[in-house]
């Protein structure tokens, strides 16, 4: 029995797709020559068919033969993408021709999208498919046809040769097909490429490794399918006739992307599926609202855009508004950007609160973008019908309390569907409420994590790169020259308390004039050995507008002025030195991004403090310096501006250099428990009840006070019910209680009950509330003297760079998740004390055995799992191999690895760049997954080394010197 690329894989996606509705033709047997692009007898068929101005008259059929046949032509002397677009739109139904009475146009069908029955077009599938053009042939291993237009091909190769996968299928359609016979693929909707373990789908000039997987969303209790399973879970899912429709129709993009070249998108399968979700959840009518989760640089921009053009098509919905609201101006632009690239027809960006008013009072059909801040001043109802679809993005807590509920109002029969890149913790529970259906399982109508995001390849892992400051303060220093400082000025205690607790802050220690030259020593030197020489950029996270400013210099004396650039938002109260050098108009910030972008220009470094942490897309940008404390989703949102892909480059992860230590942060934002979110679901119904009862208890503080009497009248009346300050100090706390309650429930519709009562509560609340003017006004006369007096007492230690490096990976996610990091502790225990125990008797080792036990006694109650005892198990294994280096006991495979790492660094010059450390890592890794014990004494060990090597090198890496080979073969013998 033999197993090969025709009767394994290529013969099994032919008879899954074939079908009573998909007749299978073998290639030899099609009516048609070798040259012809199209089966042109069943064109002509389904042009009569479906067209009755081409049925009354059959030689139009030819007619518009004669304009397709000219439109596949026009690929072989100009663009095959231009071509390609322009046939889908005659595919679509986009195009006419003068059949009508008198000239008169009239709309061309070639396939029906009316009837859902896949018996209503004619479908086949082929094998072995002849293509020639000129003295060039190809044979393309499967072809499908809609009413004879080829509109999907396939490429198998064999599940059974481990030098060849789906990459090299893709290649070969991409890099051969597209590029010697481009006129087949004019009419192609999709590629496919397996090879019975996996499968990818991408369109016209997608580059091979954009191409993306297809799974079904999991059930929790079915096994991951692997093999040809999972390859049939995703033949049945894209390789379905209406599927194909669907991408055709509504899940492809024909956009312009940032050197203004034109390229083709289509759906991944989390958009599609999303999207679909939303549609179906329209259509059925019964649920309003559902929350989609799709992790940050997965595509939700587009998914907004393709559930967009399904919906403004669906005849049900009798022409539909589609809402697209975002919480900020960058996010407005960078989605309007999206949708204007995509070509989306009725598009309007609202472009102020009045237009936002008039589009929804007249019932504009159109995708309106707009900022929920255009809803804050809307007048009650503006719109009450039923096929408004509103998609907001980053539909978090923050971005919703009382604006959202203003949107509600206004739209009170609408769809509400939240979209987030960061997932929602216990924290947010409004935002479930607001927008999870209990229906849904965890409260998501459709989720895309981060494991998945990466195991996919939509997005890269995160390296996290400890690189923390030590800073010592001069305590006693501080003191001496403060008490002078105080004695000199004739302060009162409490205004050396309002000054010293200002003084001695976290920003006061971060921003330390020493603290920021050695950072930025640190940076300049870390960006221009590790990350400039492979062609990527870099972007500096710094406390606030100041430290922009500051950061500027010192980087512009260590690379120069033009490698650096400050974005930040510019307002009246900056100093005008900032206004001059860095205010940017939206052009001029769109231009410096678009160099950003550029490998060739010379803007390396990007310094920011709130902006470009959301919202910006930079794939050629992989390592981010932080060096400001944040949070939650601030944290997650701003990490992963890093972890785009860039196959161009070979990018292979994001680099987060944490001057902070933001690690455990981060981890523990990636961390919830879908249990306790429904619990907290569950209690919003419970708070409903108490927001009456607190309020009525904070008015009653107010016995015979008119509320409805305005200005100082009403003021002075409602102070006077608060005659002491226990009497404001009790209606303080149950001020408080209301304030947390109203927070918790926004934007829960039932708060429009109870505005009028909070908003006057508010107000007389600020009205009695001390203000701290001490504390102002001597940090106003102050402030400097007190911030140059500490920086003289405090020292910085350049930031220490021996700290462990932490892959933030789709599997540590997971461990993270599911409890694995004992595992992971438990593997890294045994490896550390096997190695203490080969040197017994040598001091040293005794020592870091004291260490490991007294480790295990620190963490032994409960805390066996903690990131805390990860990172000081790891530095401990990093002490260990130390001491083993200084006994020249070096481990025999870290041995062979410094051996390849010689022998490729050899072999780089200017014309042949390698990247070393990748070369050795794949090598080491695919060795180390082949081999077994013992494995030089047999033939088969050596022949599946021999084949790994020869697959990284010559296949990956296309490094075909054999001698090479050979040195390095010989290395992995005498080392694994």
């Amino acid at each position: 029995m033999t197993f090969n690329e025709a009767n394994s894989v290529r013969d099994f996606v032919r008879d899954l797709v074939g079908s009573v509705d998909v007749q299978f033709i073998p290639g030899r047997e099609l009516p048609r020559t070798t040259d012809s692009v199209l089966l042109e007898a069943q064109v002509k068929a389904a042009l009569i068919r479906l067209n009755p101005e081409v049925e009354s008259e059959p030689s139009r059929a030819d007619e518009v033969l004669h304009r397709l046949r000219a439109i596949i032509l026009s690929a072989r002397q100009g663009s095959l993408l231009a071509a390609n677009e322009e046939f889908a739109a005659w595919l679509n139904g986009d195009r006419s021709m003068p059949f009508g009475p008198g000239g008169a146009h009239t709309t061309v069908r070639l396939i029906d999208f009316d009837n859902p029955q896949a018996s209503a077009n004619k479908w086949m599938v082929s094998t072995e498919v002849t293509f020639t053009s000129g003295r060039i042939e190809r044979r393309f291993d499967l072809v499908l046809w809609c009413n004879g237009l080829p509109v999907v091909v396939g490429e198998a190769k064999s599940p059974v040769r481990p030098a060849y996968s789906w990459f090299d299928a893709a290649a070969q359609i991409h890099d051969d097909y597209e590029k010697n016979v481009p006129s087949f693929f004019v009419p192609n909707v999709l590629s496919f490429a397996t090879e019975g373990k996996d499968f990818r789908f991408g369109s016209v000039g997608m580059p091979v490794g954009m191409w993306g997987p297809w799974r079904k969303e999991p059930d929790g209790s079915a096994p991951v399918p692997v093999g040809l399973a999972a390859v049939e879970e995703a033949i049945r899912g894209v390789l379905f006739p209406a599927t194909i429709l669907d991408f055709l129709r509504f899940f492809t993009a024909f956009a312009t992307d940032k050197k203004h070249r034109k390229i083709k998108v289509i759906a991944r399968f989390q958009q599609f599926q999303g999207a679909n979700l939303m549609v179906e959840r329209v259509l059925n009518g019964r649920i309003k609202k559902g929350l989609i989760w799709h992790f940050q640089g997965s595509g939700k921009s587009l998914l907004m855009v393709f559930a967009a053009q399904k919906l403004r098509a669906m005849a049900r919905l009798a022409n539909p508004t589609v809402l697209i609201v975002v919480d900020r101006i960058d996010l407005d632009t960078q989605i309007t950007g999206t949708f204007t690239a995509a070509d989306v027809p009725n598009l309007v960006s609202s472009d102020s609160r009045a237009e936002l008013q008039q589009l929804l009072r007249e019932g504009a059909r159109k995708v309106i973008i707009t900022t929920i801040h255009k809803f804050s001043e809307a007048p009650g109802v503006l719109d009450d019908r039923h096929n408004i679809i509103a998609m907001v993005d980053e539909a978090h807590r923050t971005q919703e309390g009382d604006l959202g509920r203003k949107m509600r109002e206004a739209l009170p029969n609408a769809f509400l569907f939240g979209l987030t890149g960061t997932p929602i913790n216990k924290r947010d529970r409004n935002t479930f409420w607001a927008f999870g259906a209990e229906e849904d399982k965890g409260g998501y109508l459709s989720r895309y994590t981060y494991q998945d995001s990466i195991r996919d390849g939509a997005t890269l892992p995160l390296h996290f790169e400890p690189r923390l400051s030590e800073i010592t303060i001069d305590q006693e220093g501080i003191d001496d020259a403060f008490n002078e400082l105080a004695t000199r000025h004739d302060l009162s205690e409490a205004e050396k308390t309002a000054l010293s607790q200002k003084a001695a802050s976290l920003e006061t220690l971060i921003k330390s004039q020493d603290r920021v030259q050695k950072v930025a020593a640190d940076i300049a030197e870390h960006f221009t050995s590790k990350v400039a020489p492979n062609g990527f950029k870099g972007q500096v996270v710094v406390y606030d507008k100041a430290a922009c400013v500051a950061y500027k210099e010192a980087l512009d004396g260590l690379l120069g002025a033009d490698a650096s650039a400050v974005v930040m938002s510019i307002d009246a109260r900056d100093p005008q030195v900032w206004k001059d050098c860095f205010a940017l108009d939206k052009d001029a910030e769109a231009k410096l991004l678009a160099r950003f972008n550029d490998p060739a220009d010379p803007l390396q470094v990007i310094i920011v403090t709130a902006k470009l942490l959301t919202g910006f897309d930079a794939p050629i940008l992989q390592a981010q310096y932080l060096d400001k404390p944040l949070r939650d989703h601030t944290l997650l949102q701003a990490i992963t501006r890093t972890n785009r892909t860039y196959a161009e480059k070979g990018k292979t992860h994001g680099l987060v250099i944490d001057y902070l230590g933001i690690f455990d942060d981060v981890a523990q934002a990636l961390l919830f428990d879908d249990k306790s979110v429904q619990r907290v679901i569950t209690n919003i119904a419970e708070l409903r009840n108490q927001l009456p009862v607190a309020i009525a208890t904070a008015l009653s503080f107010f016995p015979g006070v008119d509320r409805t009497v305005s200005g100082y009248e009403g003021l002075i009346q409602a102070q006077a019910a608060l005659a002491d300050d226990a009497a404001k100090d009790a209606f303080a706390l149950a001020y408080s209680i209301v304030g947390q309650l109203w927070e918790a429930l926004s934007p829960d519709p039932i708060l429009s009950d109870h505005e009028a009562n909070y908003r006057w509560l508010t107000d007389v609340y600020e009205s009695v509330k001390p203000t701290d003017l001490t504390g102002r006004l001597v940090w106003h006369s102050l402030g400097a003297k007190t911030l140059g007096l500490i920086n003289e007492h405090v020292t910085v230690e350049v930031p220490r760079t021996d700290l462990e490096t932490i892959i933030l990976d789709a599997q540590v996610i997971e461990d993270l998740s599911s409890g694995k990091q004992r595992e992971v502790k438990e593997e890294l225990e045994r490896q550390i004390t096997a190695r203490i125990a080969k040197h017994i008797n040598n001091p040293k080792f005794v020592e870091l055995g004291q260490r490991l036990n007294a480790l295990r006694e620190k963490y032994s109650h409960g805390q066996q799992a903690s990131l805390e005892f990860l990172k000081e198990l790891f530095a401990l294994a990093r002490d260990t191999v130390a001491a083993e280096k200084e006994v020249a006991e070096v481990p025999r495979e870290e041995r062979g690895r410094a051996a390849l790492t010689e022998l490729f660094e050899s072999l780089k010059d200017a014309d042949t760049p390698v990247m070393v450390e990748r070369v050795v890592n794949d090598v080491d890794q695919v060795v180390k997954s082949v081999r077994f014990d013992g494995w030089q004494n047999t033939s088969e060990g050596d022949r599946l080394v021999q084949q790994a090597l020869r697959k990284t090198l010559y296949v990956k890496y296309k490094i075909r010197d054999n001698d090479v080979f050979e040195r390095a073969l010989g290395y992995i013998r005498e080392y694994y």
